[in-house]
This record gives C-alpha cells, sequence and structure tokens, in this order.
C-alpha cells in the first residue's frame, strides 16, 4: 500500500518505521522539511517529501502532529480524492494545544477534526502511548497482543486503516463512528491502558462523556505534578488504568 504520513514525531515516526517494515510504500513529510528526515528515510521504501509533495498519489494519508494544528493540513487535505481516509492520530491537550471551545464544550474530537479537514477522517493509533506502539507490537495471533481501536463513519475508509493497524503490531477494534470516537479519548477506560482485544471492547462500553472530561484534567494535573524528567510510560498507563478504575475488572 501506498501510504502518506505527516508528522515524525514520537507516533509518527514509529509508523513511519512499523509500516515501512510491513512492506509498504510510506511517504514521510513534516513542517521541517526533508532534511530533517534523514534518520527516516534510511529505511527502504521510505521517501522524505515536502508538505507540497506529500498525498500525491497514496492510498491513505496518516496525519500525526499537534491537536491544534489540525486545521493547517487543509491545504494539503484538499488535494486528496475523497476515495483517500485520512487517518488521525491526534489527541487535544489544553496545556499545549490551548482551549478549543468546541471541543471543550463536548464535540468528539474526530468530528471537530473531519469539520476542519472537510474530509472522511478514521481516528487510530491515538489511543496508545509512543512507547507502546514502538516496543509492544506482536504477530497477529500471538498470545498478549494488544488491541487499537479505530473509529470513522465510512466502512469503505476504515477498513484499509484498520489493516494497517494490524500491520504495526496490534489488534484493530472497531470502534464505532467518528461521532463515537469520544469512547477513545483521553480520560476514558480504552484511552492508553493496554487491553486486549475483548477488554478494549468492554472498555469501550464503559466510556462515560462527563466522566472522561474530569478524568482527563486529573491524571494531565498529576503527570504535570511529578518530578522534572517526566515519568515512564509504565507510570502513565498505571494512572489511566487505576483513574477508569480497570483494576476492578481487569487487574
Amino acid at each position: 500500500m501506498r501510504i502518506g504520513i505527516i508528522g515524525s514525531g514520537g507516533i509518527g515516526a514509529n509508523l513511519v518505521r512499523k509500516l515501512s517494515a510491513a512492506g509498504h510504500a510510506v511517504q514521510v513529510a513534516n513542517r521541517r522539511g526533508p532534511r530533517s528526515l534523514t534518520e527516516l528515510v534510511t529505511r527502504p521504501g521510505v521517501t522524505a517529501v515536502t508538505l507540497d509533495e506529500v498525498g500525491r498519489d497514496i492510498d491513505v494519508l496518516i496525519t500525526s502532529i499537534p491537536f491544534a494544528r489540525i486545521p493547517d493540513l487543509r491545504p494539503v487535505v484538499a488535494r486528496l480524492p475523497r476515495q483517500v481516509p485520512v487517518a488521525d492520530t491526534s489527541n487535544y491537550h489544553p496545556r499545549r494545544d490551548g482551549r478549543i471551545a468546541e471541543i471543550d464544550g463536548g464535540k468528539p474530537h474526530g468530528v471537530w477534526i473531519e469539520e476542519q479537514l472537510d474530509h472522511p477522517v478514521v481516528r487510530a493509533w491515538n489511543a496508545l502511548l509512543q512507547t507502546t506502539l514502538a516496543d509492544k507490537g506482536r504477530s497477529k495471533g500471538a498470545a498478549g497482543r494488544l488491541a487499537v481501536p479505530v473509529a470513522g463513519s465510512d466502512p469503505a475508509a476504515k477498513e484499509p486503516v484498520m489493516g494497517l493497524v494490524d500491520d504495526t503490531g496490534f489488534d484493530p477494534v472497531d470502534a464505532g463512528t467518528v461521532g463515537d470516537a469520544w469512547r477513545m479519548q483521553a480520560g476514558t477506560p480504552a484511552y492508553c491502558t493496554e487491553l486486549n482485544a475483548e477488554q478494549l471492547r468492554k472498555a469501550l462500553a464503559l466510556a462515560d462523556h462527563d466522566a472522561a472530561m474530569v478524568r482527563r484534567e486529573a491524571a494531565l494535573a498529576i503527570i504535570a505534578s511529578w518530578e522534572p524528567g517526566g515519568p515512564i510510560f509504565e507510570d502513565i498507563v498505571a494512572l489511566n488504568r487505576a483513574a477508569a478504575g480497570l483494576h476492578r475488572l481487569f487487574d
């Protein structure tokens, strides 16, 4: 498959590595330009391109940039045929993105992104940490394989993205429409809690919209209070699981 990826941070770079290793042809672009992508283009099947070039002659575009910058991509997405899915990995973090009134008012992230891009969007890989993506993928059918929720309103767009999730080493779980994607946002039981497919389906069903917003703010405040140098990812997973009460169900 021919894939374009915008963004080379923790999630974007790991998707380049995983998907190229799975045999896909990957274009990667970021704001800094191709010269900043030297390490990634050493991998077979990876080409560094500019933002003006990315998305030409591809089957799927993956966007992996800070949430508040999504509207900047509208000119890039406007070049795509409508049948080319846009898979977005971003998450709204007010401390980084600033406050977005519509999101704070309860609009699902995926719905907001679709409105900004005027293009069908599939939400994927946003509900796992970059370290989980990098280190915890397993081959299909392997014991202990973790799962990733995928939400989108167009089944034809969602299907190839679910296949790519599988290629990165995780079981794809259908999380419903883009309007249902709030069930995999920060503060929900499905968000960065490292569950298998059966557990993830239960976690999606347990999601409570109002509680999720409270838990998100509380978790971010706790993480911000930790010592400089940053927590290890196991601490973040444990915090998310505890906030959602998953220890009572799955531990």
